[in-house]
């Protein structure tokens, strides 16, 4: 039987580049879950996996670790993902049959679906449901021997569409600097995670900064629909968005957001552009052929939900529909915050505390803290932690149930929580008091660069965590100095 109208060897070699990509962001989230686990979900963690597993069902939660957990054992599913990940960053599985290309691609997504559904709010972000619902459909996109199916391809596409214009959707419909245009005065300097050329495009024009926001509408409102038309439109649409979230991975650090939405447009590239050199294919089997589609027919189902809400006047932002985290909805920046605020975490050795008293600051990997320290380029990487303070800095919720176990933590000199941190201000010993103050912070002049060598001006605006030491039951307690 002829499967030409299931599959399209036309885009073969973007089939391949889209895997290509998608391994390596999987490579960079297992590599980040290991090395950051421990501290924020480990067994002594600030939000332990053993605690939660306790409240929540299989059921609700999906995950390999409802049979098992242990740190040992959570580092082996990281570690094992890692390593997947790059097998197939390196092309190991293309040569495999149809069933075993299956399998392997289903082991990276079963594993990082099960790190997430217990991650609790460290894995809150849309990027995690992103990479998960990118994941799902790459399962069923076939060894490089088989020409790529075309259901899948149209599901690809349709997953970038929700991303694109879902975010579009959001910004019209939520903060009013959208529509006049004037969101990119304040979001440079506002946003979660600054990179290195932040600072140089908040001080852009004003006039170019609207004519950033008017290239955003048109790139996620317009653009998306471009997708789903003949070539070359289809591949001058995803260009536009390849240029789109490029200029984003210059303008600041948000993880693997920009990365997977890049790969999520290769598939609408025609494949005849990309110089790969095309190897004999043979038709696809008639299990795999009933496979995707009964696939491609149960995603059309749960697409009801995203594009309900995508349709609804209270548009859902980021927001899984259920637990396997396929057809989301998407979104970001809805609103843009005015001021920056930081939480900046301090401790001292001092036996007491005196109008003396020196306080050394525990500095993040990427959010700002010293002035004088350029914001550094973290993405795709991400540092659970910075985000979570900067969402703290917002509002005090965000904190809730995890940031006394971090001054417990600190207080305690764990040696895991110390990890999480650019450096140790006291090389390894406790600290005998720690404390919380918020601050406001904004980038200097270019005058103000110039002469004093600074990144950012900051203020101290108020108290987030009162000064407290640890008290004979090994929790903090404020000592009224404040």
């Amino acid at each position: 039987m002829s499967w030409d109208w299931f599959t399209d060897p036309d885009y073969w070699a973007s089939r391949l580049v889209f895997q290509r990509m998608l391994a390596a962001v999987y490579l960079v989230a297992f590599v980040a879950a290991a090395n950051q686990f421990r501290a924020l979900l480990g067994e002594r963690g600030l939000l332990p996996v053993p605690r939660f597993l306790k409240h929540v069902s299989f059921r609700e939660s999906p995950s390999l670790f409802h049979w098992h957990y242990s740190d040992r054992f959570f580092a082996g599913v990281a570690w094992t993902g890692a390593a997947v990940s790059a097998a197939l960053l390196l092309g190991a599985a293309d040569p495999l049959p149809v069933w075993a290309h299956l399998l392997v691609w289903t082991l990276p997504w079963v594993l990082y679906l099960s790190i997430v559904n217990v991650g609790q709010v460290w894995y809150s972000y849309g990027w995690e449901s992103l990479l998960l619902e990118a994941g799902f459909l790459a399962i069923f996109l076939g060894p490089a021997h088989v020409a790529p199916p075309v259901p899948v391809l149209w599901l690809l596409l349709w997953l970038l569409f929700r991303v694109e214009f879902g975010a579009g959707l959001i910004k019209m419909r939520g903060d009013p600097c959208w529509r006049n245009l004037t969101c990119l005065y304040y979001h440079h300097e506002t946003q979660p995670m600054p990179g290195p050329l932040s600072w140089h495009f908040h001080h852009l024009p004003r006039r170019l900064h609207k004519v950033e926001v008017l290239a955003n509408h048109f790139a996620q409102l317009v653009v998306p629909f471009a997708l789903f038309a003949p070539q070359p439109a289809a591949t001058v649409a995803a260009g536009v968005v390849i240029v789109t979230q490029g200029w984003l991975m210059l303008s600041g650090n948000f993880a693997w957001l920009n990365a997977v939405t890049i790969t999520l447009a290769v598939p609408a590239i025609d494949g005849e552009l990309l110089p790969l050199p095309r190897p004999q294919l043979t038709g696809p089997p008639e299990w795999y052929v009933g496979a995707v589609l009964a696939m491609a027919v149960a995603m059309v189902i749960l697409s009801y939900w995203p594009v309900r809400n995508l349709l609804g006047r209270r548009q859902l932002m980021n927001y899984s529909f259920n637990r396997l985290h396929l057809s989301n909805s998407y979104g970001a920046f809805g609103s843009v915050t005015r001021e920056r605020h930081e939480v900046v975490i301090e401790g001292t050795d001092e036996p007491a505390i005196t109008p003396e008293t020196v306080w050394r600051e525990y500095e993040l990997k990427g959010k700002p803290g010293d002035p004088r320290r350029r914001p550094p380029q973290v993405a795709p990487y991400h540092l659970r932690l910075d985000w979570q303070l900067w969402f703290t800095a917002l509002s005090s919720r965000y904190a809730a149930g995890w940031l006394p176990a971090l001054v417990t933590k600190l207080l305690s000199g764990d040696p895991q929580v110390r990890k999480l941190f650019r450096h140790d201000p006291f090389s390894g010993s406790r600290p005998t008091f720690v404390r919380a103050r918020l601050f406001r912070y904004r980038y200097t002049t270019r005058q103000e660069r110039r002469e004093t060598g600074r990144w950012w001006v900051r203020e101290p605006t108020g108290t987030v965590v009162r000064t407290c030491r640890l008290s004979p039951e090994g929790t903090p307690e404020p000592v009224g100095v404040d």
